[in-house]
């Protein structure tokens, strides 16, 4: 939900945090950029600074400078009687005003302080973006640098843009593989990092597990065969078939411990923030598989 209003003139060459605190105001009726004096950092109700402008503001290579933009994206609370969904209040014909972008709506993120002023976190700041854009390029490339950049894990951002209703567009759709893809390889590059700097046994890596003559009980992305125990990074994202995914997750397992392989799920975020309680996880499984039963056998194949 959009609506613009006009903002000052670019004269006199008004610094980005001007042009920044001057959106605010705006955005909110001509006052500073507070619910009331003294107001709270992130108090409900108070407007904050999103998409390009925000991404600039998290150090972006991929969004233009605050000073190229035409106009500042600001996000505020839908209020009872704004403009419905998709209006814009057009500016004066020839007018050579910067805007301010009002994005209205009924979730509020909780704002980020960035050289004192309130900006969305890079999740929404990225739905914010995309959503006026139809370079396929740029979005692409927005979308990849915000995990290659490790601003944010993949699945938030996913979570934004299905909220937003962008994921049916097909340039949106292309570049969200890329963002998977990217944050698939990180996330195994996290993996790889845990066995190693924790002092695990190696495994064998991303491979297959079949029954003999048997059926094929899925692919794991570490395995340790002598101790039957598995990880799988457990990346799923809410899209489309997502309960489907996780049927099929659930089945998958199952069938594995049906054969006496322990599967152990890890996350992107407890590989980045807690690599050696994971770690402590997997030894763990691996000590208890000496006192359990032996697993019954399967062959483990290259995926």
């Amino acid at each position: 939900m959009t609506h613009d209003v006009p903002l000052p003139p670019r004269t006199g060459l008004p610094t980005s945090e001007e042009r920044l605190r001057a959106a605010l105001r705006y955005a909110q009726g001509g006052t500073e950029p507070s619910v009331a004096p003294g107001a709270p950092f992130g108090a409900p109700g108070r407007a904050m600074i999103t998409g390009l402008a925000a991404l600039a503001l998290h150090c972006f290579a991929a969004a233009p400078s605050l000073l190229d933009l035409d106009r500042i994206d600001v996000l505020v609370p839908e209020l009872g009687g704004s403009p419905g969904p998709g209006t814009r209040v057009p500016l004066p014909s020839g007018c050579a005003y910067t805007s301010a972008h009002l994005v209205r709506t009924r979730i509020v993120p909780e704002p980020e302080e960035i050289t004192g002023l309130p900006v969305a976190p890079v999740p929404r700041a990225l739905a914010d973006a995309v959503a006026q854009l139809a370079d396929a390029d740029e979005v692409r490339g927005l979308l990849t640098e915000a995990v290659r950049g490790g601003h944010c894990e993949p699945q938030p951002v996913v979570r934004e843009l299905t909220r937003a209703r962008l994921l049916g567009l097909p340039h949106v759709a292309d570049a969200v593989e890329s963002l998977l893809a990217e944050g698939r390889a990180l996330t195994e590059g996290l993996l790889y990092g845990m066995v190693f700097g924790q002092g695990l046994p190696d495994p064998c890596w991303n491979v297959e597990l079949r029954v003999p003559g048997g059926p094929h009980l899925g692919a794991v992305d570490a395995y340790w065969p002598d101790q039957a125990v598995a990880v799988e990074i457990d990346a799923r994202t809410p899209r489309a078939g997502a309960e489907a995914a996780w049927d099929a997750c659930t089945h998958k397992r199952e069938s594995l411990e049906q054969f006496g392989v322990t599967v152990i799920h890890v996350t992107p975020e407890k590989l980045r923030e807690t690599p050696a309680q994971q770690a402590a996880v997997v030894r763990t499984a691996l000590m208890a598989a000496a006192e359990q039963p032996p697993a019954e056998y399967v062959a483990v194949l290259p995926r």
